[in-house]
């Protein structure tokens, strides 16, 4: 389906999304969407895409899921498909209502994601035990709210200069570590329990506590939002390196394929996923 009609505010995002079972898994348990938004009509959005920002709202999502069966395709398909139904009400807030609210907002919808993951996982038996991780930037003029739990990744690359940037936190015992300066990232890397997950939605974890927050941006600014896989085969640095370069920036439609295709060549072990979103 099309998108909303542009305005005619000058700032706008473009968007790319990829998604590879990898070398190794049978199958993928990846899953990414893209919305746009108003408080009257929502639209889902192609892997590829550019669009002006003006009053209108955008979501981009990645999940990463688990389980038995195929029920980790269930999974993270549910989990970025529920944001379709919850977000768009919210827009209806002033700015300045949006700001002191977001947090409960992001809060209650990673609820309902986990409600409806238990539930389904309690339903049937192909289900039983199935979970998501779940990593979401919701775009509104200016301003970007973000929610995660699990061990996908959302990065901000400035525009204006600085590092990438993890925002969210990686919800294990090596991503504390990391974080606490115990180890580096080529020990995380390489630590036998680097993907034993400490949260999730779904499964038998009886409630959720999504780390949530937000950042202004301006033109020039880089999001990326990725599943494990994606990191498995590229350090932070190969990131910004990638991200950063000319021909990313000015010629690639789709810098998310091929952000996958190199982690793909290094790695490959697991399902791949990249949203890469460029302010403009």
């Amino acid at each position: 389906m099309n998108p909303l009609p542009p305005t005619a505010l000058s700032t706008g995002l473009q968007w790319s999304g990829r998604t590879d079972r990898g070398t190794v898994r049978p199958n993928n348990e990846d899953a990414f969407a893209g919305l746009q938004f108003d408080a009257h009509e929502v639209h889902h959005l192609g892997a590829i895409g550019q669009c002006a920002s003006g009053r209108l709202n955008f979501a981009f999502a990645v999940s990463d899921g688990m389980g038995g069966a195929k029920a980790g395709e269930h999974a993270s398909r549910l989990a970025v498909e529920t944001i379709a139904t919850l977000l768009p009400p919210s827009s209806r807030r002033s700015a300045a209502g949006l700001e002191r609210a977001f947090s409960g907002i992001l809060h209650e919808l990673f609820a309902q994601v986990h409600r409806a993951l238990t539930r389904l996982g309690g339903s049937y038996e192909e289900c039983l035990g199935m979970e998501a991780t779940l990593s979401l930037c919701w775009f509104t003029p200016g301003r970007m709210y973000f929610g995660h739990i699990g061990d996908s990744r959302i990065y901000h690359l400035p525009g204006q200069g600085g590092s990438i940037r993890q925002l969210s936190h990686d919800d294990t015992h090596v991503g504390w570590l990391l974080r606490n300066g115990e180890i580096n990232e080529r020990q995380a890397r390489g630590h036998p329990r680097r993907s034993a997950l400490q949260k999730a939605l779904g499964g038998r974890n009886q409630f959720v506590s999504p780390q949530v927050g937000a950042v202004s941006y301006a033109p020039g600014d880089i999001f990326l939002l990725c599943t494990d896989g994606l990191v498995d085969g590229s350090f932070d640095s190969h990131l910004e390196e990638f991200l950063r370069a000319p021909t990313a920036a000015l010629t690639d439609a789709n810098p998310a394929r091929r952000l996958v295709e190199e982690s793909l060549a290094r790695s490959g072990r697991d399902n791949t996923t990249a949203l890469v979103i460029r302010v403009v």
